[in-house]
């Protein structure tokens, strides 16, 4: 049996924990997780009061903040922001300066947002990471360090293909997003092929709506990451397929010259229950195996984020595995796929016939 690292550690300190946002997400991963670990939650705040009440009752939290104001005014609290991009920049700003905050991606609704995003928490001194949770998947801790330890040798390739019916109408507030799908969804699966392989040279990108879904914008798109000549890497992302479970796919492969690794993601195979996560190795000329996984990205994930960022503002842990600087590099990869769409596909030379 292959031993590898699944969970981040846990804070030995940690501090309350003020969360800005009361909507599905919350819900059903980040309050979940913090219960399982026993983090203080100091109480909600939401624009929507019935919403934060509602949630509050649902998982015993006490305190529901009816604003935002007497949310930041908690003494050394850590604030998990679960906003639309959009809101993010107007939150930070009314945040106590050298405040730590946790995220959720994306970091702004374009590239241009996320660069004043990541100015203001240089300015207001904020210790800012970013909800990338996927990176601190059992699964994706467990593949990253096959990678980073060369038990698959130099990676030579790597490929994503979702084939999945995406519930879009659980997040209401997409309806008015100019950008969708690789914003709000597939940015998880570039940002950990850059955790697992570094920036790319450059992307191709067609990022298309569907005629069934009138009122959104991007929900499927092709990618594909230019890493020159030692790496092939594409993304082949449909969110619109409505024909049953039978041939529905979300996986992530990763080959090297020593072996492979398929990583699958089960919350996407029916969202939000969703299967587990399945992680299978090929390792030195042997044949396929299972790694036991303690868990999946839903929920098992979320632990990472807020541990790492507790942690380290408690100085167990050196470094953010996602901070703003790092998630900016993500959004400059997500800005290319919408400016390469946009552009459109290399014109094909008439024959002459």
């Amino acid at each position: 049996m292959i031993d590898l690292p699944q969970a981040w550690p846990r804070p030995t300190r940690p501090r309350p924990i003020v969360i800005v946002g009361a909507g599905g997400i919350v819900r059903t991963a980040h309050l979940p997780v913090y219960r399982r670990l026993g983090l203080p939650v100091a109480g909600l705040f939401d624009v929507n009061a019935e919403a934060a009440a509602d949630t509050a009752r649902q998982f015993g939290v006490d305190t529901v903040f009816l604003r935002l104001e007497d949310a930041a005014a908690v003494p050394q609290a850590v604030f998990d922001l679960a906003v639309p991009g959009s809101e993010i920049l107007p939150t930070l700003t009314r945040l106590p300066a050298g405040a730590a905050v946790l995220i959720q991606k994306p970091l702004g609704e374009d590239l241009g947002a996320a660069r004043r995003i990541v100015a203001l928490c240089r300015e207001r001194r904020l210790v800012a990471a970013v909800n990338f949770q996927l990176r601190f998947s059992p699964g994706l801790l467990a593949l990253d360090a096959l990678v980073r330890g060369g038990r698959l040798g130099p990676v030579v390739d790597v490929d994503v293909r979702l084939v999945v019916h995406q519930p879009w109408h659980l997040w209401t507030f997409l309806e008015k997003s100019p950008r969708l799908e690789v914003l709000y969804h597939s940015i998880h699966y570039l940002d950990a092929i850059r955790l697992l392989v570094g920036e790319p040279e450059g992307v191709y990108c067609k990022a298309v709506a569907h005629p069934a879904l009138p009122r959104l914008r991007d929900t499927r798109s092709s990618i594909v990451l230019d890493y020159g000549d030692r790496l092939r890497c594409s993304l082949a992302l449909n969110h619109t397929h409505h024909q049953g479970p039978r041939h529905r796919a979300s996986q992530l492969a990763v080959e090297g010259t020593e072996g492979a690794a398929l990583l699958t993601l089960g919350v996407n195979l029916d969202y939000p229950e969703g299967g587990p996560d399945r992680l299978e190795v090929a390792l030195d000329g042997k044949a396929w195996e299972d790694v036991p996984l303690r868990g999946s990205w839903f929920i098992e994930a979320f632990e990472g984020p807020m541990s790492n960022l507790q942690r380290h503002v408690t100085g167990e842990d050196a470094a953010l595995v996602s901070p703003v600087s790092d998630a900016l590099r993500t959004m400059a990869l997500v800005e290319a796929c919408y400016a390469s769409s946009a552009r459109g596909a290399t014109a094909i030379p008439g024959v002459g016939e």
